[in-house]
């Protein structure tokens, strides 16, 4: 699985094989510019689903994440029609919920039962960092881990029909994965899920930079540096352009033939011509309307 938030990422992801594409609220931060993933609403969700939709119409599973504040109210129903939204305007074929507490296995349930499938997501869950303190691993205590399980296994009865995994020791991921019967996908989370998702611009070092690297996360394999070459491509075609190197003659394709060029020149010149006409009359002009202003200026009007 990876993230895709537009049309161009979801082309690239689907043309690509890849399985699942993840139309993440991670959108907030790699896409929006935000710090967290909470402020993104849902109808900015669903904007970016529309275009994955587009660049990934048919061969992979489309998921959408469903943003912070559209789904933890104890009205079940607010989460049932936000997840509709996703699918009927975004596209989506599943939506993905955060959390695996009982009251959010309840709206896990009520929103499978309403005919939309579910994909869970435990562990370190960003939309809820104000509550966990950051964006900190989580289950490094058995006490922790344990709940995590107890997390997952309640998602898996409320009918999800598989579970994201992040930011958890490997050990604890392996243990999980063994217990449930639906699959896992990891992120940060070792190698025994049943399968692994990363987040496009990470993966494949979009905004590569000296001063970018810091914010890569520990668990994130870069499989290029599309930034560096992004940046190069730019700076080369300012350095082109301030220099008369581009276009030039290589990408300027559009000609006149030559008898359609003589034409036009002879248009120009006409246009010249009477453009300098109307010029010297209004030279003309002015100049006798400033002698007469001269003239009667103070009240002399001889």
């Amino acid at each position: 699985m990876v993230t895709a938030y537009d049309y161009p990422s979801a082309v690239h992801v689907d043309r690509a094989g890849i399985d699942i594409v993840l139309v993440g609220d991670s959108c907030a931060m790699v896409e929006l510019g935000f710090e967290t993933t909470q402020p993104i609403t849902l109808d900015q969700m669903i904007h970016h689903c529309q275009a994955v939709k587009r660049g990934a119409p048919d061969r992979p599973l489309l998921v959408g994440d469903m943003p912070f504040g559209s789904y933890e109210f104890e009205n079940v129903d607010i989460g049932l029609q936000n997840a509709y939204r996703m699918v009927k305007e975004g596209g989506m074929d599943a939506v993905k919920f955060e959390g695996g507490t009982e009251s959010r296995a309840k709206i896990v349930r009520h929103v499978v039962e309403g005919g939309v499938a579910v994909l869970g997501h435990v562990g370190l869950t960003p939309q809820a960092i104000s509550v966990i303190g950051g964006f900190r691993a989580q289950g490094r205590t058995a006490t922790r881990a344990r709940s995590i399980l107890d997390e997952a296994l309640r998602l898996q009865d409320a009918g999800a029909f598989a579970i994201v995994l992040e930011c958890i020791p490997a050990n604890v991921a392996a243990a999980i994965t063994d217990a449930l019967e639906i699959p896992t996908i990891g992120i940060g989370a070792g190698g025994d899920t049943s399968g692994q998702v990363l987040v496009f611009h990470d993966l494949l070092g979009m905004l590569s930079h000296p001063h970018h690297e810091e914010f890569v996360p520990k668990f994130c394999k870069k499989y290029a540096s599309v930034g560096i070459q992004i940046n190069d491509g730019l700076a080369q075609f300012k350095k082109e352009v301030e220099g008369g190197v581009f276009p030039g003659k290589d990408y300027s394709p559009y000609l006149m033939s030559e008898e359609e060029e003589a034409k036009f020149d002879d248009v120009i010149s006409e246009h010249a011509e009477k453009t300098r006409s109307k010029l010297d009359a209004s030279d003309s002009k002015l100049g006798t309307a400033d002698e007469s202003d001269q003239l009667s200026l103070y009240g002399n009007n001889k």
